[in-house]
């Protein structure tokens, strides 16, 4: 919601990639991690970085182990270890998809992220209830755009309504 007073949501748009009774997991999509470059972060690996690697932003994914990487990306790309959230959309969490990025033979469409949202048992249901986020169905351009700066409108165009009316009080009827 546009009201989001914690300053580490306020105008995310963050993908959810696991919501059950345990708990909620998701990745921000429209927010950058400064401080380090995608070939900086493998020459640390021990990955030797290509041309292809420049074009390769770093994302910060949540407040959550925030040195840890994961990539949110297309399904043409899924290994042994890689989590299918949704039809098109995977993610894995190893030093192999950051190698097969660098050589060029990665997803289709990635983002990388460093740290990630997370939420207990409960607890994200309970924002929602509490009115403190909205949800609209993810599409590619949402999730792998690479205009960051308008994406949260773009998010809440999806829902067709002006930002600008959004109340932070919940009715019930």
């Amino acid at each position: 919601m546009p009201q989001m007073s914690d300053e580490r949501f306020a105008r995310s748009v963050v993908y959810l990639c696991a919501h059950n009774a345990d708990g909620a997991m998701g990745i921000v999509v429209n927010r950058l991690f400064g401080g380090i470059t995608f070939p900086q972060l493998l020459e640390q690996l021990d990955i030797p970085p290509t041309p292809d690697c420049e074009d390769v932003r770093i994302h910060f994914g949540g407040p959550v182990e925030s040195g840890r990487g994961f990539v949110l990306h297309s399904d043409d790309y899924v290994q042994e270890n890689t989590m299918v959230v949704a039809e098109g959309i995977a993610l894995t969490a190893t030093v192999d998809v950051l190698r097969a990025i660098a050589e060029g033979s990665g997803p289709n469409q990635s983002l990388l992220a460093l740290g990630y949202a997370g939420w207990g048992s409960g607890q994200l249901d309970s924002e929602i209830r509490e009115n403190a986020w909205l949800n609209v169905p993810a599409d590619a351009d949402l999730l792998f755009g690479r205009d960051l700066e308008h994406k949260y409108e773009q998010a809440i165009h999806k829902l067709g309504i002006d930002v600008g009316l959004l109340s932070a009080d919940a009715g019930h009827a």
